[in-house]
């Protein structure tokens, strides 16, 4: 097994390359979004998917949910719980069009990071000599707040008004396989050192590493934020999206005059 330090230096190279990635970016092609269209359903699963899997601060809340399965029952209880609370924001605020500006919502989610970092390092009793919340509850809630900031991705693309909810229930199913593949990933790396003296202190490490690079991630989008001078930048009209869909429709119909172009030469 891997020193402590080693480990530290590993965990602190890691949470340098997730924060020096492109945190502030929003945007997305209309070849992208032409892609997406004519994948299906299937594409907004693997959108979903690789959303969870390249989601740093989705990622980095997971990892802190990690320090409370010790046990097969602690896994389906508070993982259930996260599910349950970032499928109903995901699925309510798509349905109706519930838009929020990204860079306030992820802002929060960092501070979800910290949160779930001070909780596990037992910062209510130590530091506020406090009784903390409910975690099961405080799970729930933090998984409403993800779910918005879900919402908020998947209302980026292009969704058919005939086939909303299938487009949301696949990218929430992509979500769920991506959140899997990252927890059983992380499982089974730290599974057969939890009982060793040495985890204690890479718990501690972790969890400070947490609360640094969620209230880095809070400040770098605070600062996207406070920067954005468009007003459409912070959300998604509904001019913006029906502008999206125009020029997806221009695209296809370029395409079918080139093709018709095409074959009458031939």
């Amino acid at each position: 097994m891997l020193s402590t330090i080693k480990l530290s230096r590993w965990l602190l190279i890691l949470f340098t390359v997730l924060l020096s990635s492109q945190i502030l970016a929003h945007g997305m092609s209309e070849a992208e979004k032409l892609s997406i269209i004519e994948g299906g359903n299937l594409r907004y699963l693997w959108i979903g998917a690789t959303h969870m899997l390249s989601g740093y601060d989705h990622l980095l809340f997971v990892f802190g949910i990690i320090f409370l399965l010790t046990k097969f029952s602690d896994i389906i209880k508070y993982i259930t719980a996260f599910t349950l609370g970032h499928s109903v924001t995901l699925i309510l605020a798509t349905v109706n069009g519930i838009q929020v500006n990204y860079y306030l919502i992820d802002a929060v989610i960092a501070l979800s990071v910290c949160y779930i970092a001070f909780a596990n390092l037992n910062g209510f009793k130590r530091y506020l000599e406090i009784k903390p919340p409910n975690l099961l509850i405080m799970i729930i809630a933090l998984g409403l707040i993800h779910g918005l900031g879900l919402s908020t991705r998947l209302q980026q693309l292009p969704l058919s008004e005939d086939n909303l909810l299938m487009n949301i229930i696949s990218f929430n199913v992509g979500i769920e396989l991506g959140q899997i593949g990252a927890l059983t990933i992380m499982l089974i790396l730290l599974a057969g050192w939890r009982k060793a003296a040495s985890f204690e202190k890479f718990s501690r490490l972790s969890n400070y590493s947490l609360i640094f690079a969620g209230l880095f991630l809070f400040s770098t989008q605070m600062h996207g934020y406070s920067h954005a001078s468009n007003p459409d930048e912070f959300g998604f009209s509904s001019d913006n999206h029906l502008h999206d869909h125009i020029k997806i429709n221009e695209a296809e119909a370029a395409e079918a005059i080139k093709q018709n172009h095409h074959d009458s030469i031939d």
